[in-house]
């Protein structure tokens, strides 16, 4: 026995990011065109860099309070409610997270119970379920596969119904990663009186709203406000991924118990990164546009090319991924990736890291040139011919 063998039985049971782990893997590999990585190929706009750098020039290297600065709550909510309409008070029901990871972390933590159920629609990031299984949750996956990858009300209530333990929280996640798709108002308000029936909390991670294709992103925290914890962020919306600055907000008394999980995790977030953060919520309310333009344009060009060289599409209407279908014969995705990264030097992740629903897709991030894209195409369609040859 080492001390090793004496450590947290939870944590020990959970296994490394496979799609982390693939993605060392194939890094290697000289020449591949790597598609894989949820990360904006944009630089952080220069106005909010000189931002941070002005507040390391400032001598601000000293800790914030624990919810975050004052200005950059109240520059979050004025964005939240400019952007989305919602109404935070910022000094009671916000706290700023070290990325919308934290608020994952941070909001189910608060939230759970050991035996508590959280119910996850998937195909889904798969962090939210080591998250919530280090809470002691038990986690029930629903597959929305055959709904267009949409959770349908009467799909929640059957697991609410099944579940074993007392059903506390539902995770959304929209625009969807792996998927791109996103929920209409009213699939919302479908799903908000489920919620309201059986009173569970709803954790809504909007990271990706700003990459919103088709019309305007509808937030869950303006139709069930009560009941909901909304995440957001400059991740993706201003390609600040490495800046590692959050948003959490809702209901005051559900942000206190949020608020002290983050405290006594972290302290509080860089302070540097809050005041470049603060710029981008003032100053850069218009900074995702052309970032959103390209993905765009890379987005239209890989539906339509896609199905060229035999891999079907799901048209995505955000984020910035694309959830491939493969075809017969090659529905196992863990193989299918390792033998396209060796041969046609492409990386992709496979559908099965994503949970029930996932197996026989494959997620391509369009998060990349579009030379890289073309090449990657180009690279797929040779493939896919050997492969219908051999």
């Amino acid at each position: 026995m080492t001390l090793a063998d004496h450590m947290n039985a939870r944590v020990k049971a959970l296994a490394p990011s496979d799609i982390l782990e693939f993605n060392k893997e194939i890094a290697g590999i000289d020449g591949i065109v790597k598609l894989t990585l949820g990360e904006p190929d944009f630089f952080t706009p220069e106005h909010v860099k000189q931002a941070g750098i002005r507040a390391i020039q400032d001598n601000h290297s000293h800790y914030t309070e624990s919810r975050g600065m004052p200005g950059l709550r109240k520059a979050a909510a004025d964005y939240l409610h400019a952007k989305y309409g919602l109404d935070y008070d910022p000094d009671t029901q916000m706290v700023i997270t070290a990325g919308a990871t934290g608020g994952i972390f941070s909001g189910l933590t608060a939230m759970i119970n050991p035996g508590d159920t959280v119910i996850l629609p998937t195909p889904i990031f798969p962090l939210y379920i080591p998250i919530a299984q280090l809470s002691g949750a038990k986690t029930v996956f629903v597959d929305t596969s055959d709904d267009g990858f949409i959770l349908r009300p009467d799909k929640l209530e059957a697991a609410i119904e099944n579940s074993d333990g007392p059903f506390k929280a539902l995770v959304l996640n929209y625009p969807t990663n792996p998927t791109g798709v996103t929920y209409a108002r009213e699939d919302l308000e479908a799903l908000a009186q489920v919620a309201r029936k059986h009173g569970f909390f709803v954790l809504s991670d909007e990271i990706y709203a700003e990459l919103t294709y088709q019309g305007t992103h509808v937030s869950m925290g303006t139709i069930l406000p009560e009941q909901t914890v909304v995440l957001g962020g400059v991740s993706k919306s201003h390609a600040m991924t490495g800046w590692r600055v959050g948003i959490a907000a809702g209901p005051a008394d559900v942000i206190d118990q949020i608020s002290k999980v983050n405290e006594f995790t972290i302290t509080s977030v860089t302070t540097n990164a809050q005041y470049a953060a603060q710029e981008a919520l003032t100053k850069g309310m218009n900074d995702t546009d052309p970032m959103r333009e390209a993905y765009r344009k890379r987005r239209d060009y890989l539906v339509k090319a896609l199905p060229e060289v035999g891999l079907d599409v799901i048209d995505p209407k955000g984020a910035f991924y694309i959830f491939a279908r493969l075809p017969e014969g090659m529905r196992d995705s863990w193989s299918f990736v390792y033998d396209l990264a060796r041969k046609a030097k492409v990386a992709v992740i496979p559908g099965a890291s994503f949970g029930p629903g996932g197996e026989g897709y494959v997620r391509i991030s369009y998060a990349a040139s579009m030379e890289d894209l073309h090449t990657a195409v180009e690279r797929i369609g040779d493939y896919m011919l050997a492969q219908n040859r051999g």
